[in-house]
């Protein structure tokens, strides 16, 4: 497949980049490995704040981050892109799941929110809904 594939094509027609953050090293391998397979750029962090240093904040077309990490947090994470008018859309995942959370997560834009361990499919699923809000693009079978 071409980079013009709509099954990987973000804006531009360039390969869809996808963040990934969560302090478990071997969930961010996994995570940047499922990701890589479905034909997207991935950049992978352990914090909150080595994402937000980093390059790769404007260019990100889905975000997949840990809800409960060291330093910041996924959520006030979501809160300050928000308030800083920033619509990437975020796939949270969490192995302690709160429905409080998961409502306020959801009200406040988010895509996904999955807990660990969750399938392979509900991450795909949530892959595609964020990247067709972020870039109108529908990654086909």
């Amino acid at each position: 497949m071409n980079e013009l594939d709509g099954r990987r094509s973000g804006i531009g027609g360039g390969v869809s980049l996808i963040s990934i953050i969560d302090d478990d090293e071997i969930v961010r391998q996994a995570l940047e490995s499922l990701v890589k397979s479905l034909g997207y750029s991935t950049a992978v962090f352990s914090s909150v704040e080595e994402y937000l240093e980093s390059e790769f904040l404007q260019e990100t077309r889905c975000l997949i981050t840990d809800l409960n990490l060291p330093g910041m947090s996924g959520r006030e994470l979501q809160k300050r892109l928000n308030s800083n008018g920033f619509n990437i859309p975020i796939i949270f995942i969490t192995g302690r799941f709160e429905e409080k959370t998961r409502s306020r997560a959801m009200d406040s834009g988010a895509c996904g929110f999955l807990r660990k361990p969750f399938h392979e499919h509900s991450l795909v699923s949530c892959i595609d809904m964020a990247l067709e809000r972020s870039t109108g693009t529908l990654r086909t079978a």
